[in-house]
């Protein structure tokens, strides 16, 4: 075996393409870098630029207002997980009683329909009232937190856009394939588990992912029902300094929060459509 050696044109052809991508990136970054001079020197040339940076970028302020937003930023870290569990397990169910087949599953299939007109019509904000405000009211016994019943309406609400997801995914499976589970001796439970899901949640990875992200901003509503969380710790805080730079302090953090997850739904979406591009 000998090794091989591109020929004079390849060479060229590489070196040619090299030359282009670092043109590019100078491009990129000149440009970048021109608009976002311009962007600077158009918001601090403006006459009112010194009173916005005094009521919302104060560096004491934000120093100050920082360890009680980032303890409230924990409750919210912690309601993302949970409900993002309990939105996906729930949209699921909900996903699969919708593809029943069978004139005797229409009540089910009629009711999870249902589910899905309302949460997905609903604004969140009311859903958030009506069980951190209403549900209290009935004074029964046992009655959760408020917390928890603000962390159920974000589950409510967000399964009902998460099962119409699941619902494309598992619809978008041809039926040869479950003719051919079935024809194997599968049962309807054995081939929505090893046949249909695995790949219907492969092709819709993208868009679950997107809801979890639009997730991990509604999850600081839960401050309206009264947790302190990072939007009401930077509310106290305006309150008391009568400046709003904590409420740019809790953005900035839920920003933080959001680059990880945005970074993996953009990755998830390349790689499938990389493989859809490979087929």
């Amino acid at each position: 075996m000998t090794d091989h050696h591109p020929s004079p044109i390849a060479r060229q052809r590489a070196a040619y393409r090299k030359r282009q991508t670092v043109r590019s990136v100078l491009v990129a970054a000149a440009s970048t870098g021109v608009l976002g001079t311009l962007l600077v020197l158009a918001v601090t040339g403006s006459p009112g630029w010194v009173r916005v940076r005094e009521s919302f970028l104060d560096p004491r302020i934000a120093r100050a207002a920082l360890p009680e937003i980032l303890t409230g930023l924990w409750l919210n870290v912690r309601l993302l997980f949970f409900c993002a569990l309990g939105a996906l397990a729930l949209g699921l169910v909900v996903a699969l009683l919708r593809t029943l087949r069978g004139p005797v599953f229409f009540p089910v299939r009629a009711l999870a329909a249902g589910y899905t007109y309302t949460f997905r019509g609903l604004p969140l904000i009311i859903v958030i009232y009506v069980l951190t405000l209403g549900v209290p009211g009935l004074r029964l016994r046992g009655m959760p937190s408020v917390l928890v019943l603000g962390g159920t309406a974000l589950v409510l609400t967000y399964a009902g856009y998460l099962a119409e997801v699941f619902r494309a995914g598992i619809e978008s499976i041809h039926p040869s394939q479950l003719a051919a589970a079935r024809s194997l001796g599968l049962t309807y439970r054995q081939t929505m588990r090893h046949v249909v899901l695995p790949q219907a949640v492969r092709r819709v990875a993208p868009p679950l992912l997107n809801d979890v992200v639009a997730l991990q901003k509604d999850v600081g509503l839960v401050s309206l029902a009264g947790p302190i969380d990072a939007v009401r710790a930077a509310q106290i805080a305006t309150a008391e300094t009568f400046n709003f730079t904590p409420y740019i302090v809790a953005g900035v953090l839920f920003v933080l929060l959001a680059v990880p997850l945005i970074a993996v739904t953009d990755w998830v979406t390349l790689r499938a459509a990389r493989r859809q591009a490979a087929r």
